[in-house]
């Protein structure tokens, strides 16, 4: 029912995949929404680059809040409230960007905690829900994702971790179509890294918002004619979709399922997030919320009024988890693990022995991903060159015995002129080969366990990036 006595405001939200408004009438259980645009302006993509919003990011995210800013003026808006997330939060120039903002466009942007977007997420996705006994609210952007757990609508859990899809997408899934290694490197990170959710956390609903869940959604519809009217989606439909994302290019996705381009590219990294914690989650499906982050500002400023920001962010109960002593026992572990290959690999004995240290260096690199927020920049630096070249090397290693097995394997099928130059091909490999096992012997040779390890402890700081 429509209420003209309520004021008629605005929200925006500049994340690190889009600028998304919503312009509506507010009463403090109740929307009237009127204007629901976004644009993907991907303001992290630069951001995990460089560590910084460069000035091209900049000037579209002013053009569209400047666009933005007419169209609640046209319907009237009588307070504009931009607030930035995790991309913002992120980079090293965040106050520039905002003074940049506030000199172009009028508008103040407020910079919110992970905390704070957490629980307004969670008052968007959830006023329309009614009042479940126990919810779960899962919001998925570009650089951060927050979970939201409550029972009879007070929240009793929540957290705000530091990786979205559109992250993902640029640290692990640059290749279109992914291919497999990187989505397996992907997943391994997301492995470790969601072991920080306490495994006790679970709901028999969970809501998930943001740009990739609403637009996995309207995919799972186009490609596949799913016609359900309750906005939800099970494990079934996500591995569908995950099977589509990962064959096809990302302009073909676009083209095909009326998808924008921009979000075409990352909608991959979403669906194996989303994955990943419905599984740690125990979780068979979700529903699929449109609201969000900005609903949520709307509706705590119809109740609060100008203290609608204060308010929310000393509201409910927060459970501050440190996973800085569960970062290192993982990596000591990992560690470990990596370097019980070192003899296998020195001996030259078995074949696979290079496959498995590289595997074991893999999974070693994906857990100090997983942990670099609460790691000492500097050390962090230090430590993940080292893990990176020996990643590195094993990896050219690797790489040339699987060439050279391959083409021993196709001679039988050649001519004999064929024969004889895929002969040469294999001679030179061996030789290649035979050159980075002598690079990977006198590195490895070289590679001091204790040392590393002790640098990987002195590594992860209690407070650091909490």
């Amino acid at each position: 029912m429509e209420n003209h006595s309520a004021p008629m405001c605005a929200a925006i939200d500049v994340g690190s995949n889009t600028v998304h408004i919503v312009v509506a009438r507010c009463s403090p259980t109740m929307l009237e929404i009127v204007a629901d645009e976004l644009e993907m302006v991907r303001i992290g993509e630069s951001v995990t680059a460089t560590g910084a919003i460069s000035p091209e990011k900049c000037q579209i995210t002013i053009h569209v809040l400047q666009d933005y800013r007419k169209l609640a003026e046209k319907f009237g808006a009588e307070q504009i409230f931009v607030v930035a997330t995790e991309a913002i939060r992120q980079a090293s120039n965040s106050a520039w960007f905002i003074a940049q903002v506030r000199e172009a466009t009028g508008l103040e942007m407020v910079l919110i905690s992970g905390e704070v977007e957490a629980k307004l997420t969670f008052f968007g996705a959830t006023y329309e829900a009614g009042n479940p006994e126990q919810v779960g609210v899962m919001d998925l952007g570009g650089g951060s994702l927050e979970l939201i757990f409550a029972q009879n609508m007070q929240i009793g859990w929540h957290t705000s971790l530091p990786v979205g899809s559109g992250w993902l997408h640029d640290r692990y899934l640059a290749s279109d179509p992914a291919s497999p290694e990187e989505i397996e490197t992907a997943e391994v990170f997301l492995q470790t890294y969601f072991r920080t959710i306490p495994s006790k956390q679970h709901t028999p609903l969970l809501i998930v918002t943001g740009g990739s869940a609403n637009s996995l959604f309207f995919l799972a519809q186009k490609a596949f004619h799913y016609t359900s009217d309750t906005r939800k989606l099970d494990q079934k439909d996500l591995q569908r979709c995950r099977a589509l994302l990962s064959a096809l290019e990302a302009k073909d996705i676009a083209a095909l399922y009326a998808q924008p381009l921009a979000r075409a590219r990352i909608l991959l990294a979403g669906t194996l997030i989303i994955q990943h914690i419905m599984q740690r989650l125990q979780t068979s499906e979700i529903l699929v919320s449109s609201h969000g982050i900005r609903e949520g500002v709307l509706l705590a400023y119809a109740r609060d009024g100008e203290h609608w920001l204060e308010h929310t962010g000393s509201e409910g109960h927060t459970e501050q988890e440190s996973f800085a002593e569960t970062g290192r026992k993982m990596l000591v572990e990992r560690l470990h693990t990596m370097l019980e290959r070192r003899k296998e690999v020195l001996k030259h004995e078995d074949i696979e022995a290079v496959h498995k240290m590289r595997v074991a260096s893999r999974r070693l690199r994906a857990t100090l991903d997983a942990y670099q927020a609460c790691c000492d920049p500097t050390l962090f630096a230090k430590v993940y060159r080292k893990i990176k070249k020996v990643a590195t090397l094993l990896g050219e290693a690797r790489d040339a015995d699987v060439q050279i097995l391959y083409l021993s394997e196709q001679l039988a099928e050649l001519s004999k002129e064929e024969q004889e130059g895929v002969r040469w091909l294999i001679t030179h490999l061996q030789k290649y080969r035979q050159h980075k096992q002598h690079e990977l012997d006198a590195f490895l040779r070289k590679l001091d366990g204790e040392k590393l390890e002790r640098r990987l402890k002195e590594c992860i700081q209690e407070g650091v990036g909490q």
